[in-house]
């Protein structure tokens, strides 16, 4: 019973962590952007729920249509005016700029909402559970699980059959050829860079309401997204959700063994799947 609940536990984990991993995944894995800023962002979307919620009046599940709304305008604005040009042969360019963006960021934080932590709240369904063989199961997790397997299956159906996924795909393998065929890549980047943002923002809300944050906690969200890519494959999109499920129930599986090594073991999970298997348990499949 208590191996069940460990991994179903880690199960529903590691649905919030392919949701932290999504929109990176997109950057990385598609356009290959590193985006140290990825989980500022995800804080950042929280934060502007918080505005909406108390500032506007707007109930916390209303911040899962306005805030990926809003974040998905900042990301076409961001990577238009800015990220695009960051694209070069030398990666340490966007990892210089996007650790800019990460410092602003956190800081601007700090200097509105001070270092408390803060939760958003959905009333009773955010503490609602079932009961399956005996164990207890919440309703809110399971909804998150549910919409990351959704979110994944739209996203992977639009980058492989639809006009604006091939664009997508094509910016990022061969610029040039997308130039002859008069199409700005830089547009399409930007577009890319909103449907990322949107994730973001979906990200941010959810993870208001399953979870305490601060202005700090990009940095570690940004390392459970990483870590769910990696393991999962570079590039793909099915295997961001199986690195996150693995990652949430390595962690789980480490809680119940002591609580300080939740975190550790996870960590150890990504070094061996490093070691072992460098491009991932799902790699990347070419499309053609």
């Amino acid at each position: 019973m208590i191996i069940f609940e460990t991994l179903v536990t880690g199960v529903l984990i590691g649905g919030l962590y392919a949701l932290y991993a999504l929109g990176l995944s997109i950057l990385f894995g598609v356009m290959r952007l590193v985006n140290l800023a990825h989980g500022d962002f995800i804080v950042m979307a929280a934060y502007m729920g918080l505005v909406l919620v108390h500032g506007f009046g707007l109930s916390p599940m209303a911040d899962v249509i306005f805030v990926p709304i809003i974040m998905a305008a900042i990301g076409y604005a961001a990577q238009r005016t800015l990220l695009n040009y960051t694209l070069q042969k030398d990666p340490l360019v966007s990892v210089l700029v996007t650790f800019g963006l990460s410092i602003v960021i956190q800081n601007v934080l700090l200097l509105h909402f001070s270092a408390d932590t803060q939760k958003l709240s959905i009333g009773g369904f955010e503490v609602a559970s079932v009961g399956v063989f005996g164990s207890t199961i919440g309703l809110f997790p399971i909804l998150i699980l549910v919409l990351s397997i959704v979110l994944i299956a739209l996203l992977e159906f639009a980058l492989t059959y639809t006009r604006s996924g091939r664009l997508i795909r094509a910016a990022s393998d061969d610029v040039e050829v997308l130039s002859l065929m008069g199409i700005d890549p830089g547009k399409v980047r930007a577009y890319a860079g909103a449907v990322a943002f949107f994730v973001v923002g979906i990200a941010g809300v959810l993870m208001s309401i399953r979870t305490n944050f601060s202005p700090t906690d990009g940095p570690a969200r940004l390392i459970f997204a990483f870590e769910a890519i990696i393991i999962g494959g570079l590039g793909s999109l099915w295997g961001t959700l199986a690195g996150g499920i693995i990652l949430g129930i390595a962690q789980t599986t480490g809680s119940a063994v002591s609580p300080s090594f939740q975190i550790l073991a996870g960590h150890i999970v990504f070094l061996l799947v490093l070691v072992l298997r460098p491009q991932g348990l799902l790699p990347k499949i070419e499309h053609r």
